[in-house]
């Protein structure tokens, strides 16, 4: 058995793909996971299962298209890489709230950064299958886009350490 960690795409974020995430746990249960926990309203879910990752997020997205009529996007991660996301944060001094990991499916490619628009202060720079964003006067006003980042979905470092805590006691 292996600890995941699954990240929903834009659910329950500005009033979009509402999913009360007892239905999260509910699906990663029907699915033969175990030791299911979400964390905060935004879709992050961990978990035990034999299963490997790629049937992981498979199944998971196929339960999520059924129960909300259209795709939902699922960044999965195992407890060691979500603590080696949290490790590898390249901004450790700054805030967690204003600094995030937007999890991919793949490593982003080498000239990512390159092709971002709208920067105003934040600094980037990438990770293994994460890009990493430090936003040093929040994200509120933030205009930045990074279109290799588009299908991916963030989370502060706030929210990865204590998910990595999470995966990492089951």
């Amino acid at each position: 058995m292996s600890a995941f960690i699954a990240l929903l795409r834009a659910v329950n974020v500005g009033g979009t793909g509402k999913l009360p995430m007892t239905e999260l746990a509910a699906m990663c249960e029907a699915a033969g996971h175990q030791g299911v926990k979400t964390y905060i309203a935004s879709g992050n879910v961990v978990f035990t299962s034999a299963k490997p990752e790629a049937a992981v997020k498979a199944d998971l997205e196929a339960r999520l298209a059924t129960y909300a009529g259209k795709p939902v996007g699922v960044m999965v991660r195992t407890a060691a890489e979500m603590a080696a996301v949290r490790d590898a944060n390249p901004f450790p001094d700054a805030p967690g709230n204003r600094t995030v990991a937007i999890f991919l499916d793949e490593a982003p490619p080498a000239d990512a950064l390159d092709h971002a628009t709208g920067r105003l202060d934040e600094e980037m720079r990438l990770g293994a299958r994460e890009v990493y964003v430090f936003y040093g006067d929040g994200m509120g006003d933030s205009k930045l886009k990074i279109p290799a980042a588009k299908a991916g979905t963030a989370r502060n470092m706030n929210t990865v350490a204590k998910l990595a805590a999470m995966a990492a006691a089951l």
